[in-house]
C-alpha cells in the first residue's frame, strides 16, 4: 500500500467559519493531518509527496473560471484595502446568487461580473470555506495527492489500495462552487483519473454528510456510479440534497444512490446500510473504486449526529477489501483529532490482507 500527502496541504489555516449565526473556531485544522500521518507511520506505511501535476487534473472536473477564482481570490481580496473598503481577514461571501437547481444543467456559466465581491458570492457556497494567503496551494496539492493515489492503483503491477490523505477535503465541492470546508473535489478528480485506464468507476462515500458535490459532478453520467451513505439531510448539512429520490438524470439515471440514515444510527445500522450499498455496487461491476472515507460519523465527533464506533471502520475495511477491485481511499471529514488516527488504524486493520 502507498499513501500520498504533501506538507503544502498544511498551509491552509482557516481562522473562522460561520455556524448557526456565530463565527466559530475552525474545525478543519492542520492537526487533523498530523494525527492521520501518525496512524500511517504506526503501520510502517510509506507516505510520499505527490508530483506537482499543476491545474490540468483539476480542470477535468472543475470549470477554468472557478479555478481562476480560487487561485487569485486572496490577492484580489486584500487589494480592496487600497479602496474605501475594508476587507476581512479571509475571503468570505456576503451574498449568494439564486440558483434554480435544475438537474439538466451540468454547470453554470462563469460569473457575469469581474468584481471580487461578486465572484466570492458566486463561487463560495457558504461561510465554511474561507480563503487565506496559502489556501490555494493547499487545495491544489490536496488534489494532487488524490491524483497520485489514483495513478498508483492504475499501474498494472500496483497493489490494490492507495490512500490519499486529502486536506482540505473535497466531496462538497461542485464543478464551480466550494462549500462545507471543500474547495475542489478530490474524490471526483481521483475517479476521473481512474477513467484514464478503467471504463467503469464507482465512488462510495461513507462520510457523515452527503457527497453533494460528487453527486452533481457525475449526475448525468453512467461511467461513474456514485453512492453515498450519510445522516438524513432533512435536519443536517447539506440539507438540500442527499435524498433517496435522487437517482441521476438522463444517461446517469439509476447510477446515483443515496442511503440517508436516521440520526443516532450506530454500528449495526451503518454496516447494514453499507451492505445494501455494496450489493448495488456489485451489480454495477466497477473496475475500480474511490472510497470517500470520512470519520465524522464517529460517535464523539463534534459535528456528527451518527453514533459509529471504531469497530465499524474495521468492518468498512473488511467489506471494501472483499470487493477485490483496485481502490483509492480519499480522506474526507473527521474532526475529533484525538480519534481520527485510531479510526484510520481500524479501517486499515480491516484491510489487512492488502496492507500486509
Amino acid at each position: 500500500m502507498r499513501a500520498f500527502f504533501s506538507d503544502d496541504q498544511l498551509l491552509h489555516q482557516p481562522r473562522q467559519f460561520m455556524r448557526v449565526g456565530r463565527l466559530c473556531e475552525p474545525t478543519d485544522v492542520p492537526a487533523r493531518a498530523a494525527a492521520l500521518q501518525r496512524a500511517l507511520a504506526a503501520r510502517a506505511i510509506t507516505v510520499s509527496a505527490p508530483p506537482d501535476y499543476g491545474r490540468a487534473p483539476l480542470e477535468t472536473v472543475h470549470s477554468p473560471a472557478y479555478l481562476d477564482f480560487l487561485s487569485t481570490a486572496y490577492t484580489r481580496w486584500t487589494a480592496l484595502a487600497s479602496s474605501t473598503l475594508e476587507p476581512g481577514i479571509e475571503v468570505l461571501p456576503n451574498l449568494s446568487p439564486y440558483h434554480s437547481g435544475r438537474i439538466d444543467q451540468t454547470r453554470r456559466a462563469p460569473c457575469p461580473s469581474d468584481n471580487i465581491i461578486a465572484q466570492t458570492g458566486y463561487y463560495l457556497g457558504d461561510l465554511s470555506c474561507p480563503l487565506g494567503p496559502h489556501s490555494w496551494r493547499s487545495i491544489e496539492r490536496s488534489a494532487h495527492s488524490a491524483v497520485a493515489a489514483a495513478r498508483h492503483v492504475s499501474a498494472p503491477d500496483a497493489g490494490g489500495l492507495a490512500y490519499a490523505l486529502c486536506r482540505p477535503s473535497g466531496h462538497h465541492a461542485r464543478t464551480d462552487r466550494a462549500s462545507g470546508f471543500c474547495y475542489v473535489n478530490n474524490s471526483a478528480i481521483a475517479a476521473q483519473t481512474l477513467l484514464e485506464r478503467f471504463d467503469k468507476v464507482a465512488v462510495l462515500d461513507v462520510d457523515a454528510h452527503h457527497g453533494d458535490g460528487t453527486q452533481q459532478i457525475f449526475y448525468q453520467r453512467s461511467d461513474v456510479m456514485t453512492i453515498s451513505l450519510h445522516a438524513d439531510p432533512s435536519n443536517y448539512y447539506p440539507f438540500y440534497t442527499g435524498y433517496a429520490t435522487e437517482r441521476g438524470h438522463g444517461a446517469g439515471y439509476g447510477y446515483n444512490l443515496n442511503f440517508p440514515l436516521p440520526h443516532g444510527t450506530a454500528d449495526v445500522g451503518f454496516l447494514a446500510a453499507l451492505d445494501g450499498a455494496l450489493d448495488a455496487l456489485r451489480d454495477y461491476r466497477p473496475q475500480a473504486l474511490v472510497l470517500a472515507l470520512g470519520f465524522d460519523t464517529y460517535v464523539h465527533d463534534p459535528i456528527s449526529v451518527l453514533r459509529v464506533g471504531l469497530d465499524a471502520y474495521r468492518g468498512i475495511g473488511e467489506r471494501i477489501h472483499a470487493l477485490g477491485v483496485p481502490t483509492v481511499v480519499v480522506q474526507e471529514g473527521g474532526y475529533e483529532v484525538d480519534a481520527i488516527g485510531r479510526a484510520l488504524e481500524a479501517f486499515l486493520s480491516g484491510f489487512v490482507p492488502a496492507t500486509a
